[in-house]
C-alpha cells in the first residue's frame, strides 16, 4: 500500500512540475463552491431533518427534556429492549425501560448481532446533506457498536449540526488528525445496489436508522 501510494504521489508531481510556483487560485477567492453558510441555527436544524428523512430515515424531533422519551418511543416502534450503548452515553438519555448493554472492545460483533439495536449520539451533523457523523466520541462508541447492529438510534443535539461538509471537516480535522479518531458519515439506513440495480439494504450497517434531532 506504502508504495502505490508513493507511486501516485511521483506522478502527481511529476505533472506539476512545470507548473509556476505562482500559479493557482488566489487566497481572496471563492473556491466555486460554498464552505460555509450563514444561515441560523434553527434554519439548520430544519434542513438537516428534511435532508436526513429523504433517505429514509425515521426522524423524531424534541426538547432536550424530552430525548429519553424519545429513544423510548423509537425504540419500541421497532420492538428492541437489548441494546447496546457507549460506555459514556449520559444518563439522562438512558431509558428505564430498556435492557442497555454498554459496549467494550471485547465485545464480539457476533454478540452486537444478537442485540435488538444500538443508541448513540454524534460528532457532528450536516444540514446540507443530511449526513451524521460518527467520530468515536464518549457518546459515540467504537466503529463496530454502529456497523453491526441492524437499528441505529442516534441523539442529534441541534448545537452540533453545522451547514456543510468543509464546516464539518474544519471542525473534525483536530481530532482525527492528533487523536487518530476514526470518522463514520452516515447518510440514512445501509443501502447498495446489486448488479441489477436491485437496492439492498442493511449490507455495510444498519438497515433501520432513527433520528432524533433535539433541540
Amino acid at each position: 500500500m506504502s508504495d502505490a501510494r508513493e507511486e501516485i504521489l511521483a506522478r502527481v508531481r511529476e505533472a506539476l512540475a512545470d507548473v509556476p510556483a505562482d500559479q493557482g487560485p488566489r487566497a481572496d477567492e471563492p473556491p466555486g463552491y460554498e464552505i460555509s453558510t450563514d444561515l441560523p441555527q434553527a434554519a439548520l436544524t430544519e434542513l438537516f431533518a428534511d435532508r436526513v428523512a429523504e433517505y429514509r430515515a425515521e426522524v423524531r424531533r424534541t426538547n432536550r427534556a424530552g430525548i429519553q422519551a424519545a429513544i423510548a418511543e423509537a425504540l419500541a416502534a421497532h420492538g428492541a429492549t437489548r441494546v447496546a450503548i457507549p460506555p459514556s452515553l449520559p444518563d439522562e438519555w438512558r431509558p428505564d425501560a430498556i435492557e442497555l448493554v454498554e459496549d467494550s472492545p471485547s465485545e464480539s460483533p457476533q454478540r452486537l448481532d444478537r442485540l435488538d439495536g444500538a443508541l448513540t449520539g454524534c460528532a457532528l451533523a450536516i444540514a446540507e446533506t443530511g449526513t451524521i457523523v460518527l467520530g468515536s466520541g464518549p457518546d459515540q462508541g467504537r466503529r463496530a457498536l454502529t456497523l453491526v447492529p441492524d437499528l441505529h438510534v442516534c441523539v442529534v443535539p441541534a448545537e452540533r449540526i453545522v451547514g456543510t461538509v468543509p464546516e464539518a471537516v474544519r471542525a473534525l480535522e483536530a481530532g482525527a488528525r492528533d487523536e487518530r479518531r476514526p470518522l463514520t458519515f452516515v447518510s440514512g439506513p445501509s443501502a447498495t445496489s446489486d448488479i441489477e440495480l436491485k437496492r439492498v439494504e442493511g449490507v455495510h450497517g444498519p438497515r433501520r436508522l432513527e433520528v432524533i434531532v433535539a433541540g
